[in-house]
């Protein structure tokens, strides 16, 4: 592929982004003290972690949808799972979380110990300086626990990218991510070399606070992650060799070449010694196997929306069974919910299991889409219950 090969001439150019950490480049495997790797908890036969959109059901705020989201948060670190992530979206009326900073912030006031990052947050859309102050603030609140997810679509439509980049040159940005990857890890380390036009520019909070007079501040910055659904990410995170999340719940039938392509191309860095990958799975477990279906129907929909440009709130149930889809919408439908693991915690439980099997995934990031907020909720916990997860923690 033009943009695998794209990747590897970049390596050189965005060498920092694997060995220049605050640190100082550790030749030993950095992950488990980076919150990196993660331990599997109970009978899971992976590390569970959460991806939340903040989803926006009809008749209901966003005000609702950001409580559903503490809400969330809380529950799935009592119960165990290992991170938290919200994604950048923009111009959906059904996704609250055009601002992932933001949340974190939140989020961070209102959690102890589960690791809160971005799913990422869309690179091409801001300025690499503006990110590491944002996720330097982050690192400031809630230290060690901050994760940097990295993409490079726009996480929205083309018309909206352009109004977010001030720009008509989307491409432009997509193809320019290895730059603005090193820049923004040089941003992230303090470390532009001298000479460099950037050299007396500092992101703050920052490594920058730790090498003045009278520094005390922690060197320790988020770590990256790099995000993708297609094999040019795959590649570049693992000629980086940083730790990689693909996404499953929308790209499902290029996990496995996108996953063997980050193997393959892996080269051990200050960051890890052996590939790390996560996959994003789309999940509802509810107590009423019937009411999971009606509710993957009504995310059916609402893709069906957003796939022929109009977006709109997340539907409930009803406006999904009252809808007549067309033959090419029915096809759509079940083509995107085949892909969905759903139904009772035990069949959830099976094909979570079976999901892990085929891809070898060294962890699971679960996003779960309903209507209600409780829904979400009680998704997350009867998956914690079917995998005997800690009850407290």
């Amino acid at each position: 592929m033009a943009a695998d090969e794209t990747a590897a001439d970049e390596t050189a150019t965005v060498g920092t982004a694997n060995g220049g950490r605050a640190n100082g480049g550790r030749a030993t495997d950095a992950a488990a003290a980076d919150g990196i790797r993660a331990t599997a908890q109970g009978t899971a036969p992976a590390p569970l972690s959460v991806l939340d959109l903040v989803t926006v059901g009809s008749g209901h705020t966003a005000t609702d949808a950001l409580r559903t989201s503490v809400g969330l948060a809380r529950l799935t670190e009592s119960r165990g799972f290992h991170r938290y992530w919200v994604a950048e979206h923009h111009s959906m009326p059904g996704v609250a979380s055009s601002s992932p900073a933001v949340i974190l912030a939140h989020l961070a006031a209102h959690t102890d110990r589960i690791r809160l990052g971005s799913g990422g947050v869309m690179l091409p859309n801001h300025a690499p300086l503006v990110i590491a102050e944002q996720f330097g603030t982050l690192e400031a609140l809630a230290p060690g626990r901050i994760d940097l997810g990295l993409g490079r679509a726009p996480g929205t439509d083309g018309a909206t990218a352009a109004a977010l980049r001030r720009t008509a040159g989307l491409h432009e940005g997509a193809d320019d991510f290895p730059e603005q990857l090193a820049e923004l890890t040089r941003f992230l380390d303090d470390d532009f070399p001298d000479g460099h036009r950037y050299r007396r520019i500092h992101a703050v909070p920052g490594p920058v606070q730790a090498t003045s007079p009278g520094g005390v501040q922690s060197r320790h910055r988020p770590p990256v992650w790099l995000l993708g659904s297609s094999g040019f990410s795959a590649r570049l995170a693992g000629l980086l060799g940083l730790p990689f999340a693909f996404a499953h719940h929308f790209s499902a039938q290029n996990t496995v070449p996108a996953l063997d392509l980050y193997r393959e191309s892996f080269r051990p860095s200050a960051v890890l010694s052996e590939p790390y990958a996560l996959i994003g799975v789309s999940v509802l477990a509810a107590d009423d196997e019937r009411e999971a279906r009606r509710q993957v129907l009504a995310t059916g929909l609402n893709m069906v929306r957003l796939r022929t440009g109009r977006p709109g709130l997340f539907p409930s149930p009803e406006e999904a069974e009252a809808h007549t889809f067309s033959e090419l919408e029915r096809e759509f439908v079940d083509s995107w919910t085949a892909n969905i693991v759903h139904g009772s915690a035990d069949e959830v439980r099976t094909g979570l299991d079976d999901l892990h099997k085929r891809t070898g995934a060294d962890e699971l990031m679960l996003t779960s889409h309903a209507h209600r907020g409780e829904l979400r909720l009680r998704s997350y916990e009867l998956v914690a219950d079917g995998y005997g997860l800690p009850t407290a923690g």
